[in-house]
């Protein structure tokens, strides 16, 4: 690695560590002590606001809320960020209360005007397309500050039926689909719940702390991969439309098995309080699917069927 591209990339470690010693600095890049004590005063020299604290417990720190000297793109790693942001355009609600319109600017200004010309062009052919949400979603950074610093939240929820009061332990937030949607662990159920949060209807830090019982990334791995005894098995029956409907859900397409172009089935487990979502999808398709298994699910859509028969008699 260049000396110019360790200077580089060692902007960016201290922009995200804050406070960090020269030890530190040299274990991750490999470096002796000696040097890192010379890079860091050469990123001193520059202008990047790093000061050194003495003590015991002494180190480096970065100047919170400081601007950092800009930092070069190559014309990929351009590419990538701004079409990244793109991804972001369709969200009404972002954390840190980012303008994706001023950063892109940001970003394209500082770029050389061949690779603006390339961006340009891209821009008019390609997107990453998520459907426009009107609704907002309150509270991202707060569940995020919460999230991070294990503190749990009382929470006015606004459910099917009707509002509830919960406490919760948030594991963090994920978008997707054009929702954002927050993993918590519900005290009152003992049980791991996923909530939306555009239906969040008010939410307070209690300031006590709780330990995880597992991380967001683990968790979404394990929904892809792993079943467990509770897991309910899901048996559908599809025809052509069906399939076309299905194929565009990211839950569904790996669990398709088409037996030919008119038909197809899927099989995959789901877990228990994922009953409402599914019945309600499998609802929308009328028809188009039929539902075999498990019998919470058809028991579901059955009643919310006579339910609807019942309003329009």
């Amino acid at each position: 690695m260049s000396k110019t591209t360790l200077l580089f990339d060692l902007m960016t470690y201290v922009k995200i560590k804050r406070h960090f010693t020269a030890e530190d600095v040299a274990n991750e890049f490999n470096i002796s002590t000696r040097t890192a004590y010379r890079y860091l005063t050469e990123l001193s020299e520059m202008g990047v606001p790093i000061y050194s604290e003495h003590g015991r417990h002494g180190g480096y720190r970065i100047l919170d809320n400081s601007l950092l000297p800009p930092i070069s793109f190559n014309e990929n790693e351009a590419f990538a960020i701004f079409f990244a942001f793109q991804s972001l355009r369709y969200y009404t609600s972002l954390p840190f209360d980012l303008d994706i319109q001023s950063v892109s600017r940001k970003l394209y200004t500082s770029l050389s005007t061949e690779t603006q010309h390339h961006i340009e062009q891209l821009d008019s052919v390609l997107s990453f397309w998520n459907p426009k949400r009107a609704l907002s979603s309150p509270f991202i950074k707060e569940i995020i500050q919460a999230s991070i610093e294990k503190h749990s939240l009382d929470m006015t929820y606004q459910s099917k039926k009707q509002d509830s009061h919960r406490e919760v332990n948030p594991i963090g937030l994920y978008a997707y689909d054009g929702f954002w949607y927050m993993l918590a662990y519900d005290s009152h159920y003992n049980e791991l719940r996923v909530f939306r949060l555009d239906r969040i209807l008010s939410l307070e830090d209690t300031g006590k702390k709780f330990t995880p019982v597992t991380t967001l990334k683990n968790w979404l791995g394990d929904r892809a991969t792993s079943n467990t005894e509770e897991d309910l098995h899901l048996n559908v029956d599809l025809n052509r439309e069906g399939i076309r409907q299905c194929v565009s859900q990211p839950w569904l397409e790996a669990n398709i098995t088409l037996i030919h172009e008119d038909s197809a089935h899927i099989d995959m487990q789901i877990a228990k309080e994922e009953v409402a979502f599914v019945a309600n999808y499998f609802l929308l398709l009328g028809t188009n699917a039929k539902v075999k298994e498990p019998v919470e699910v058809v028991d579901y859509i059955r009643l919310e069927l006579e339910q609807t028969l019942r309003h329009y008699s």
